[in-house]
């Protein structure tokens, strides 16, 4: 009977992935599994971590990086739901939209995956104001729904996202300290221009971003 049970469990969890992977568009782009061990250890990592306005336009990311990344920063921990970062309620009101030179996309967390929002379209430069932006591969918009929020005001909501987009974004930072990358933090976001383009909602507010890359030498 246990191994039946065992069997079962294993089919319905094939069939959850079956599921996820056919409710991807050719368009999206399924990531390899993260990879949860290893790296540096913590303190280490904290003192090795920084911030770089300069990237090489020229290294590009694997696709095994970005899955770590995109991990590391805000992906599923628990088998609750909850994540590598805490928001505050549980609200988690944060999502991760990912500028790469193909196109820009939301990272979904339960799929480990990035769903288009404008595939083929290199808006990379409009996640910032300042002429570096164009050269990092990645760049990381951590965007609030505010909706999602229950504080009385605008200015409480917007006051809690930032908190909990600055959770993440030090995740961003020690992941690439760990791994060897160069990331910075910015607010200097072309919200009017990237709203549209990445169709983000009256309720969705462009909080910080994150270019990641390697550091020019």
């Amino acid at each position: 009977m246990r191994t039946l049970a065992k069997t079962l469990s294993l089919v319905a969890a094939l069939c959850v992935l079956a599921a996820t992977a056919t409710a991807l568009s050719a368009q999206d782009i399924a990531l390899p599994s993260p990879q949860k061990n290893g790296g540096m250890p913590l303190m280490d990592a904290l003192a090795k971590r920084s911030t770089s306005r300069s990237f090489d336009s020229k290294r590009e990311l694997s696709r095994q990086q970005l899955s770590n990344l995109l991990w590391a920063a805000w992906g599923l921990n628990r088998a609750d739901g909850k994540r590598t970062a805490p928001s505050a309620n549980n609200k988690q009101e944060i999502d991760i939209y990912v500028l790469l030179k193909q196109g820009a996309y939301r990272y979904d967390a339960k799929a480990h995956a990035l769903v288009a929002v404008a595939a083929g379209k290199d808006i990379r430069e409009l996640g910032g104001t300042q002429s570096f932006v164009k050269d990092a591969p990645v760049t990381l918009v951590l965007v609030a729904n505010l909706s999602k929020l229950s504080q009385k005001t605008e200015a409480a909501k917007r006051e809690v996202a930032a908190v909990n987009a600055g959770f993440i974004a030090q995740n961003i930072y020690l992941h690439c300290a760990s791994e060897g990358l160069a990331t910075g933090t910015r607010m200097n976001i072309d919200r009017e221009k990237l709203g549209p383009a990445i169709s983000l909602k009256n309720t969705q507010w462009a909080v910080i971003a994150n270019s990641v890359g390697y550091a020019k030498k």
